[in-house]
């Protein structure tokens, strides 16, 4: 069941629970209980709301930053992450393989306020060596929701 649970609700958190239980095939007792040692295990960090920025008339800029650093004796990434990860403006930081050692997302309200932010603040750590910044022009599709799907034409077609 948690797999399934996990799947489902991955897709859908403001599913009913008793919608859930029948599609379990479970108690709405025993769906409530699992969503709670979920939590507690930490297994579920958080539920979250996919929002469509481009739709809203709020300023909003979001960029990727690689970043590339020294990682510190003992404490390897997890040291500078924990710093990066603490601003305000970063919603996401992440280990990756390659040419950079970290993946740094983070928002602002212009492109200037998130250039300010890399080269004031990200990029004056003492373990940082290098940075890479990608501003996101347009989201196709996010955490498994796709923006701005085409309209099907629903003109009749006339053939001579």
């Amino acid at each position: 069941m948690r797999e399934e649970l996990l799947a489902i609700i991955e897709k859908n958190s403001r599913i009913d629970l008793k919608e859930l239980a029948v599609i379990l095939g479970v108690e709405e007792i025993d769906v409530v209980n699992e969503l709670a040692a979920l939590e507690a295990e930490g297994i579920i960090g958080g539920y979250h709301t996919m929002i469509n920025w481009e739709k809203t008339s709020i300023d909003k800029v979001t960029a990727l930053i690689e970043v590339r650093v020294t990682p510190q004796r003992g404490q390897g990434f997890d040291s500078i992450a924990e710093r990066i990860y603490k601003y305000p403006e970063v919603r996401s930081v992440y280990l990756i393989s390659g040419g950079y050692d970290l993946m740094v997302i983070l928002e602002g309200k212009t492109l200037r306020e998130v250039s300010s932010f890399v080269s004031d603040k990200l990029s004056t750590l003492d373990t940082v060596l290098s940075t890479a910044t990608h501003f996101i022009l347009k989201k196709y599709k996010d955490h498994g929701t796709i923006f701005g799907k085409k309209k099907d034409d629903e003109r009749e077609m006339i053939t001579p």
